[in-house]
């Protein structure tokens, strides 16, 4: 009986859940939540923390809609490679007719939300990073040129520039900076992942860098785009929008960053490459968190 039910199928409600790609979500909706929380000077009142909450809500949405209309459109490529193998679509346990209504519904209920609930710009910028990930980079770029990722990276910088438009109704310059530091981070992070998974991409026939450009190039173009990203990292100090406790914080994991990058272009090994990758996600998620961090604090 245990090995039956180990092989049982995921419930219908889990299959749609993984189309959402919950991981990919979550960090979009922390990133938009520290654009709100840095949009507000001091500790927010109640009328803010609705307002926040319900901005998370719809971005949630339309980001899970944007999900699923990617693991849709690439249920194909996705069958090839072990890393996606498992999606609901690449193994045609959801149809492709299911998986559309289920992103039509999430999209429209995200957008309906921003409109009415948070202001109409945060709506429209947040349907414009849908179009930008969902058709833009996922239907024209992924496929067509290796830096699919540089240029698609501006749809998945958005999320603080949304976040601050949903406080104050307006994008600011300081929000601006924290899509610099997505944008910039975003390339490392993939193609650190894009190193040691390269035989399926290669699979796929997508065009990511290892593939087209081989290992070392790849290798170097990680570390320069880190460099570039340590400046990036320092940008919300030199402006004045955080204090020292940030600033540490952004030394110490630009610095950690920058050795992993330069480890990786000295001395490659598939271990490393993933052990960056992981790295990445530290960073982002605890630079930001420091972000939050001295926001209070100073």
């Amino acid at each position: 009986m245990n090995t039956a039910l180990a092989a049982a199928p995921p419930s219908r409600a889990s299959q749609f859940y993984a189309l959402t790609k919950p991981r990919v979500v979550q960090l979009i909706v922390f990133c938009a939540l520290i654009g709100m929380v840095l949009a507000v000077p001091g500790v927010p009142g109640w009328a803010q923390l609705k307002l926040a909450a319900l901005a998370c809500a719809g971005i949630w949405l339309v980001a899970g809609a944007a999900a699923a209309f990617n693991c849709l459109v690439e249920k194909t490529i996705d069958a090839r490679m072990k890393r996606t193998a498992w999606r609901p679509t690449a193994q045609g346990q959801l149809g492709d007719g299911q998986a559309l209504l289920f992103c039509a519904v999430l999209g429209s209920a995200g957008s309906a939300l921003l409109y009415w609930w948070v202001n109409p710009l945060t709506m429209w910028l947040t349907f414009a990073t849908f179009v930008g990930y969902a058709v833009i980079y996922t239907v024209v770029l992924k496929p067509l040129t290796p830096q699919n990722i540089v240029i698609g990276g501006a749809s998945g910088a958005m999320p603080p520039v949304l976040g601050w438009a949903a406080m104050t109704g307006q994008v600011g310059p300081e929000a601006l900076v924290l899509f610099l530091i997505i944008f910039l981070w975003t390339p490392p992070h993939f193609w650190a992942l894009a190193l040691y998974r390269v035989e399926d991409y290669r699979k796929s026939g997508l065009p990511m860098l290892p593939v087209t450009h081989g290992n070392d190039f790849t290798r170097l173009q990680i570390l320069l785009y880190t460099l570039v990203l340590f400046a990036a990292c320092l940008l919300p100090f030199v402006v004045g929008m955080s204090g020292l406790v940030y600033l540490v914080a952004a030394l110490g994991l630009s610095v950690a960053f920058t050795a992993y990058a330069w480890r990786l272009w000295r001395n490659y090994s598939d271990a490393l490459a993933r052990r960056t990758f992981r790295f990445s996600l530290l960073h982002l998620s605890a630079l930001f968190a420091a972000l939050l961090l001295d926001h209070y604090i100073v």
